[in-house]
């Protein structure tokens, strides 16, 4: 297969990434995600056929099929009952501007949050309807689930999402959301330390790229973070990389189940402040991020 007929890109900016232009001569542009995902994971009473298994204290669980998993249940519970609300305070003190990536089902489950939510100015994108693996998932019942997602955020929020995550997604999942989404941009890619157009579909998609690795679901996989000071430090580290070489953006992924427990807020607060040391960083919505790149490098044919 010739370069021309491959459908990756393999070079994007290659040595000489654009000028950014950060508002206010910023070098840096941070994004904080807080991810809201509880109430809409894999449960058998949410018609699944096993329990949930993935990114909670018990790294390593299995489904259990047919069955109620009462402790991952609990711990899932614990994200919408505190750690949200302990995140919450965690900015809103600082008044800084937080992009939710939100599941629809799980927004529907509780009002408050989106009401705390919204009463914060954070903006808040779609995390699709479920928080389930779509990678063997067919595309019409993907497709199906992307609308469904767009209606009940709406219903919910009182406006349709500008952004969209889906995370585990699927072959088919960039195509519909570019055919039937029509969002401002997608953050289902990891693919660059800036916002990207991809003309990979008849509609282009900007890309505004999210991170695994400056996220707290390291702390729920194997060979992650042990601790709050090595979360802190791999996120400084990042930072003052991205930092150094300016026109950077960096995100940085929580979890209300994850980050929201004490121990690991604590490095979540410390890291903050210490941006917040920077002058010249720009703390953005990935919304404002993508406004920006809209604005400055607009979509052009041949891309």
């Amino acid at each position: 297969m010739s370069n021309s007929d491959y459908p990756r890109d393999m070079s994007g900016y290659g040595q000489q990434p654009p000028d950014a232009g950060w508002p206010n001569a910023a070098r840096t542009a941070v994004q904080f995600v807080v991810n809201y995902e509880e109430g809409g994971e894999n449960c058998v009473l949410h018609g699944d056929a096993a329990s949930e298994a993935f990114l909670s204290e018990m790294v390593g669980a299995q489904p259990i099929p047919g069955q109620r998993h009462m402790n991952m249940e609990s711990l899932y519970e614990y994200g919408s009952r505190a750690g949200f609300w302990r995140l919450h305070r965690l900015f809103t003190q600082r008044k800084l501007p937080v992009t939710v990536f939100a599941v629809a089902m799980a927004l529907e489950r509780n009002p408050g949050v989106v009401a705390a939510m919204q009463a914060a100015g954070w903006e808040i994108a779609s995390h699709g309807y479920r928080w389930i693996d779509y990678q063997f998932i067919d595309a019409a019942t993907e497709r199906k689930h992307l609308l469904r997602a767009i209606e009940t955020h709406e219903r919910v929020c009182g406006a349709r999402p500008s952004g969209w995550y889906l995370g585990r997604c699927s072959p088919n999942s960039h195509r519909i959301a570019a055919e039937v989404g029509n969002f401002v941009y997608s953050a289902d890619s990891y693919a660059d330390d800036l916002p990207y157009w991809d003309h990979s579909f008849e509609t282009p998609q900007l890309m505004v790229p999210y991170t695994l690795d400056a996220n707290d679901m390291r702390f729920a996989t194997p060979q992650g973070f042990n601790s709050g000071t090595q979360f802190f430090d791999y996120l400084k580290d990042t930072f003052d990389v991205l930092h150094a070489e300016g026109d950077r953006m960096m995100s940085v992924g929580l979890h209300c189940r994850l980050a929201g427990r004490p121990g690991r807020a604590a490095a979540v607060a410390r890291f903050v402040d210490y941006v917040l040391s920077h002058d010249d960083t720009w703390v953005a919505t990935r919304l404002d991020i993508a406004n920006h790149w809209r604005q400055r490098y607009p979509a052009k044919a041949g891309d």
